[in-house]
């Protein structure tokens, strides 16, 4: 089973730098910030935030911890990207979007952070701390 989740631990680690570099799909390249696309550069700093989290995270061998920890740097990618939307976006009904999806992962971070630390003090482990980046 160790074996597995470093299999996929790597895996997650490898994809995340081939996807900061473009390499996720053949057509799709990376925005050049001269450009002046930061629309896009901020899209993908979130993406490359959240792979790198995720395949920072040890598996914890219970399958709701991991699901939790794997889901809180998910949720904050979701917020960081609608944060994106909200600033580069100009459609209103997408950024109406963007702004439910803010509240709703943040509401969700914080039941799965509760959840974490009730579970963490109910097994005797103390107080646990949550490595989650911090909402902008």
């Amino acid at each position: 089973m160790r074996s597995f989740w470093l299999a996929a631990t790597l895996s997650i680690a490898f994809y995340a730098v081939g996807f900061q570099n473009g390499a996720h799909h053949p057509h799709t390249q990376r925005a050049d910030p001269l450009s002046g696309d930061s629309g896009w550069s901020a899209l993908m700093a979130a993406m490359g935030d959240m792979h790198l989290a995720m395949a920072s995270i040890d598996p914890s061998g219970t399958g709701d911890v991991d699901f939790v920890r794997l889901m809180l740097p998910h949720h904050q990618a979701a917020i960081d990207m609608a944060r994106a939307q909200l600033t580069f976006g100009t459609d209103p009904q997408i950024r109406r979007l963007a702004q439910e999806i803010i509240t709703d992962q943040q509401s969700e971070i914080a039941l799965m952070e509760v959840w974490l630390a009730r579970r963490d003090r109910s097994a005797g482990h103390g107080h646990t701390v949550v490595e989650t980046q911090t909402l902008k």
